[in-house]
């Protein structure tokens, strides 16, 4: 199954230690469920200590599941659900649930 929200949205997490944060999706990992957030789920790691890195100290943003983000609808700035349609064309088309209103394009 497709996932509804894509590299570039803009989310806001709903639950755990950064709810209420906001951020643009970095990256989808579709086979696990999860998105990459930028500026959420900060994670320190300990590495041997370099010359470009002298503490040996380097931060990252872990992914998290893609049910603890909801997406931003662009017109009305809040969190929203997700709906499809589709165009007279063919081309199916991300639409706001609150606002009724298209994402895409």
């Amino acid at each position: 199954m497709g996932l509804k929200i894509k590299r570039g949205d803009t989310v806001v997490v709903i639950s755990g230690k950064d709810k209420g944060k906001r951020g643009e999706v970095e990256r989808v990992i579709p086979a696990k469920n999860q998105v990459v957030v930028g500026g959420v789920n900060n994670r320190t790691r300990h590495a041997k200590p370099s010359q470009n890195n002298p503490q040996g100290l380097f931060t990252f943003d872990a992914p998290i599941h893609i049910s603890n983000v909801m997406l931003v609808d662009p017109t009305s700035g809040e969190p929203t659900k997700v709906k499809y349609r589709f165009t007279d064309s063919g081309e199916k088309l991300r639409v706001g649930a609150k606002s009724g209103k298209d994402i895409d394009g």
